[in-house]
């Protein structure tokens, strides 16, 4: 009988998909997108390197297809609009720190985030997903006036909030519960999507 040659390839496309999937998001949240390589992505699904190519092109189409916000625009904002919208700011924080503690969504997060940093492309997602399709028409559909310029304030602390308690992990910030750290920033959320921001503060 004639021995096989394995050819590295997983039972069913969408298992070797899959794999290929899990090994590029673990790479890319924890050593960003520079230092992710295909070939090493393809060592830890344990796939042949040309598999990844076959499944997701490119690197940068590899990165768009796993790093991305972990919930649909969509999908989310007509919650964070519902009810009072002086409650707006506590909804957001509530949503935000909920997604940022499950594993799939700080993996998505902290991989894109650090991503930004270093590719335009991922600046661009960051940017296109997050502000402009959720925070802009979330201060805008509320009644607020200059919702870009909002936008970009909310997305600061947002941003702001990855770094420190997931990515830079400062203390103790990155180990109080999420719920009383959601409570802590809902109050600068909230200002920032109605407040006077020409106002002095006190």
């Amino acid at each position: 009988m004639t021995a096989r040659t394995h050819s590295g390839r997983r039972p069913g496309d969408s298992g070797t998909r899959e794999a290929i999937a899990r090994a590029a998001r673990r790479q890319f949240a924890e050593l960003g997108y520079d230092r992710t390589s295909m070939r090493q992505v393809a060592l830890e699904a344990q796939v042949d390197p040309t598999l990844v190519s076959h499944f997701h092109g490119s690197k940068r189409q590899l990165f768009l297809s796993v790093i991305g916000l972990p919930f649909q625009p969509a999908e989310v904002l007509p919650g964070l609009l519902a009810g009072d919208p002086k409650e707006a700011g506590a909804r957001l924080a509530r949503f935000a720190l909920g997604v940022f503690e499950s594993d799939e969504g700080r993996s998505r997060a902290v991989g894109l985030i650090r991503a930004a940093t270093s590719e335009p492309e991922a600046a661009r997602v960051v940017r296109d997903l997050l502000t402009r399709e959720v925070l802009a028409p979330l201060a805008a559909g509320i009644g607020s006036d200059d919702a870009d310029y909002r936008a970009a304030l909310l997305m600061s602390q947002i941003v702001g909030l990855i770094m420190a308690r997931y990515i830079v992990e400062v203390e103790p910030l990155a180990s109080r519960d999420h719920q009383a750290v959601a409570d802590a920033i809902a109050p600068t959320l909230q200002r920032y999507l109605t407040g006077d921001l020409s106002a002095p503060l006190p």
